[in-house]
């Protein structure tokens, strides 16, 4: 019999920046990529420095940080690539996330200690392949998107091995992952980190008895976006996930930003703590539901967790992206009185901005007595990333969110 334990919460780091946001705001690991070998090439990633840094960061805390090693390789892909595990063991990262078996087998032999992670690009949909996972060695196998919960109920029953799932965040059109559009249109392997996203584009529909005519197969002016997915959110079925095994929760969105990093984060934090101390009465708080509208998402679905996907799990009328609050600053510190904010878009004296805290808790911020850098006074912040100072009563803590409402906007 499975031994259930407390979800671990699983977050997205493609910077340092959303690394530190993920882990103050609740996440207990996070999972990002170095500059090599991961899926993600257009994420910021990580230098050999600035994982150890990273490392030390998280375990300072008491949290954990996984590393992909998930493309599915060529021959040129594995010149380098012992030096690169080992280098991965030595910065003490905590596990290592990897799709292709002998990407594998080269870490077993070279890093044997290291804990190895079966990455959802392995497409694993049924318990027999996580029994022979787990026969390889797997610590932790993560289930691919396209599993219902019933599905995972079962695997959860017939195999002892972590498992992974993912919550929240975009999907893919294609089978966990595994596209080729990208590869064929412009050349960029989405396989081996470099995906153009080409399912967001505008399409139209041809036929080979009409050449070069473009038949209208849209809702509105801009196009269609037959390929284009809405976002995953199961908030619901935590209780499900939990009774069925899963030992990591995952969010998606490395390529995202750091306001999405914090946000969804603090929202699986507060409501995991609370499924998990109460599971028989669980419900989705409105606060939770407002803050997943705040940051920039696609509308959600729950995918294949309660059937299989139809028409409404696509968003056919546009890739315009939905969002209720605009990330505007983030605090640096706060001394004698005074916020020091670096700016994320433009802010002017007398705004009333949203504070967002760590703590998922919020306040209200109306900036006054705005002052540069040299301490001279400003009417406005309006250059990227400008350092300046604000009184505030209260003493914030460090990456502290500061945001304004907006309508909806394309990001």
């Amino acid at each position: 019999m499975r031994k259930l334990v407390k979800p671990e919460l699983l977050a997205p780091a493609g910077s340092m920046e959303k690394l530190k946001m993920a882990l103050l705001y609740g996440a207990d690991a996070v999972y990002l990529g170095g500059k090599a070998f991961g899926l993600r090439a257009f994420a910021s990633n990580f230098t050999d420095d600035e994982l150890r840094e990273a490392v030390v960061f998280a375990h300072g805390l008491g949290r954990k940080v996984y590393v992909t090693v998930n493309i599915f390789a060529h021959n040129a892909d594995l010149t380098g690539l012992p030096d690169y595990l080992r280098g991965l063991e030595a910065c003490g990262v905590d596990a290592l996330l990897i799709s292709d078996l002998g990407i594998w087998s080269l870490a077993r032999e070279v890093v044997p200690h290291m804990p190895l992670h079966v990455s959802t690009q392995a497409n694993t949909t049924n318990y027999a392949s996580v029994l022979a996972w787990e026969r390889l060695g797997a610590s932790r196998v993560v289930l691919a998107r396209e599993l219902s919960l019933a599905e995972i109920a079962e695997i959860g029953s017939r195999t002892s091995v972590e498992l992974e799932a993912f919550v929240h965040g975009a999907m893919c059109i294609s089978y966990s992952g595994r596209c080729w559009l990208s590869n064929y249109l412009t050349g960029r392997d989405g396989n081996r980190g470099a995906c153009a996203q080409i399912c967001r584009w505008e399409f139209g529909l041809t036929h080979k008895e009409h050449p070069g005519e473009v038949f209208e197969a849209a809702e509105d002016e801009h196009g269609t976006y037959i390929l284009n997915s809405k976002d995953l959110c199961l908030l619901p079925y935590l209780p499900d996930l939990m009774k069925a095994g899963v030992a990591s929760f995952k969010i998606e969105g490395r390529m995202k930003s750091a306001h999405y990093a914090a946000s969804v984060v603090s929202v699986y934090r507060r409501a995991i703590d609370a499924c998990w101390n109460n599971p028989d009465h669980y419900e989705i708080r409105p606060e939770w539901t407002d803050e997943l509208e705040k940051v920039s998402h696609r509308p959600y679905t729950t995918a294949f967790a309660v059937q299989q996907p139809d028409g409404s799990a696509q968003e056919y009328g546009t890739s315009q992206y939905l969002q209720t609050e605009e990330f505007t600053g983030l605090v640096r510190g706060w001394q004698d009185g005074r916020l020091t904010v670096e700016q994320r878009n433009k802010m002017s004296q007398g705004e009333r901005l949203e504070v967002f805290r760590p703590d998922g808790s919020l306040a209200v911020l109306v900036l006054e007595d705005l002052r540069d850098a040299e301490g001279r006074p400003m009417d406005s912040a309006p250059h990227a990333q400008q350092i300046f100072t604000c009184t505030c009563a209260d003493p914030l803590p460090p990456y502290t969110l500061l945001r304004r409402k907006i309508r909806n906007i394309q990001e």
